[in-house]
């Protein structure tokens, strides 16, 4: 064979690796509205960036027939290349070939990536579209996913991990999404769960469907096991190019800075009127967020998920930051035990990649009742409040209204480090609200007033003196829990400010091998 036949035996080996399972299953998968995965990693990096790892690979299992058929690549593409710029691993399952399911090499290529990725210090991506493991191949296919666990667990808090859903995803396979740091599912096309609809039925009884067990809704607003619910394939990538304009390149690394032309002493005068003067009167946080924030853009993490609080990233002065902010608009803003595991987790991750967490604080407490205590809400609100303490990055704190017992506590307050927190003159910081102080301070009084309008002038009257006396910031102030109450509308000068002067942060935990969260 000539060197020029050579050649020419390459470039058709590339050919017949780059269509996967043929034609005829690429035409299949997109009659699913789905895309291929070289055309998924062309739509998620830069155009022409893409250098393949492991084209040639082919499986090594002869059980069943499966050494009769064996397709180049072996179910998945890895490789890396960039976004925006920017160093990136991938890896993409392709569903075209024996369903996408896990064998020994396609194991094998994942794991390379990954372990070149936390060689240089970069972000691993990874699409999942694959029917699990591939059973012919037994022990070592589930030795291959255990592989891919425990650098997915090696990896956390180092490199950003993220992991997009774009068709099926279950049994052991949906752990490997689960450990990283962000997931992104599409409607209609993707799903996750342990066990599937017959599972169910079989041992439970219980009858139900794909979407309804594991689909993307479900898991964006029921489970939060999702972070980001797309609309399709095209939206997910777009929405993961855009997540990691805000994130570094590894956890000893900074965000990247975006020069802004928003005007930092930019006054937003409708600030001063976004409170209402009824305290039980609901307002949309994301308003003030907006507001704030760089141009106002706002990217919201878990949006249909514990909406009674926000988390998300957004930008000031060019500046990455994390903002964590209660929703009035919703249960009253009030923590329960979704809204904590949600809130912890974003904390834990912006802290782990150098990431400045804003705080929007209006809480009225925690949620009372049975299911929140039976749900263990004493060691699920304990996951807020460790995450807040552990942080070492810039914390800034902002209280616009509320801010009562125990919930005061865990909101980044100045005594779990809280770096600079302000308040609005709205402010009412206090062990809980009027209403309850008034029934626990005044209960002998009230109980002896027999007078039914007596009684009512009485309370109203004595909660009157409480609003005066703990429904304002200055008394924390006085302690200097409150380092200034500020005018809401110079609130982005000020958390501007603040970030700038805590650029150089430098603060450390005790040394250890690890913490004990409370999980």
């Amino acid at each position: 064979m000539s060197n020029q036949d050579k050649v020419r035996k390459l470039i058709d080996l590339r050919a017949e690796a780059k269509l996967g399972g043929g034609v005829k299953r690429i035409e299949t998968q997109h009659k699913k509205g789905k895309l291929t995965a070289r055309e998924r990693i062309d739509l998620l990096l830069d155009e022409g960036s893409f250098e393949e790892f492991d084209m040639f690979v082919t499986h090594r299992c002869t059980n069943f027939g499966l050494e009769k058929s064996k397709f180049l690549g072996d179910g998945v593409v890895t490789g890396y290349g960039t976004i925006d710029g920017r160093l990136v691993y991938v890896f993409a399952q392709d569903f075209t070939v024996f369903g996408g399911s896990l064998s020994e090499t396609f194991a094998q290529k994942i794991c390379k990536v990954m372990d070149m990725a936390m060689k240089v210090g970069a972000p691993v991506i990874g699409v999942n579209d694959s029917g699990g493991a591939r059973i012919q191949e037994g022990v070592t296919s589930l030795a291959g996913y255990t592989e891919i666990f425990q650098r997915n667990i090696l990896a956390s808090g180092v490199i950003p991990q993220i992991s997009a859903i774009f068709g099926p995803c279950a049994g052991g396979a949906v752990y490997s999404p689960a450990l990283t740091d962000f997931i992104v599912m599409s409607k209609a096309t993707s799903y996750m769960f342990l066990t599937g609809p017959k599972v169910v039925k079989t041992v439970t009884g219980e009858v139900v469907d794909e979407e309804q067990l594991g689909g993307a809704t479900v898991h964006g607003s029921k489970s939060g096991v999702t972070h980001f619910v797309a609309e399709d394939e095209q939206e997910g990538i777009l929405l993961i190019r855009k997540l990691l304009s805000y994130l570094p390149q590894n956890n000893l690394e900074e965000p990247p800075f975006v020069p802004c032309d928003d005007p930092i002493d930019r006054l937003e005068d409708s600030l001063n009127s976004i409170i209402p003067d009824n305290p039980n009167k609901p307002y949309d946080v994301k308003d003030v967020i907006h507001a704030v924030v760089d141009n106002g853009e706002f990217m919201e993490v878990h949006r249909n998920f514990a909406p009674n609080v926000v988390v998300g990233f957004a930008r000031f002065n060019g500046m990455s930051v994390g903002i964590v902010a209660n929703q009035p608009a919703y249960l009253a803003g009030v923590l329960d035990i979704n809204a904590s595991r949600k809130a912890a987790r974003f904390v834990r991750f912006c802290d782990a990649f150098n990431i400045p967490l804003v705080t929007l604080e209006d809480v009225p407490g925690f949620l009372p009742g049975t299911t929140q205590e039976y749900g263990g809400i004493i060691i699920h609100g304990a996951k807020l409040l460790y995450a807040y303490g552990e942080a070492t990055v810039p914390k800034i704190t902002v209280i616009l209204r509320k801010a009562y017992g125990g919930a005061y506590c865990v909101m980044s307050s100045k005594h779990l480090r809280g770096d600079i927190n302000y308040a609005w003159p709205t402010a009412e910081i206090a062990v809980m609200g009027p209403k309850g102080a008034i029934e626990v301070l005044k209960s002998k009084e009230i109980s002896k007033i027999e007078n039914e309008a007596e009684r009512e002038a009485f309370i109203a009257n004595a909660e009157e003196e409480y609003k005066n006396e703990f429904a304002n910031p200055y008394n924390a102030a006085r302690y200097g829990y409150i380092d200034d109450v500020i005018e809401p509308r110079n609130t982005r000068f000020r958390i501007i400010r603040a970030l700038q002067s805590l650029a150089t942060k430098k603060a450390t935990n005790p040394p250890k091998k690890h913490s004990n969260i409370p999980l």
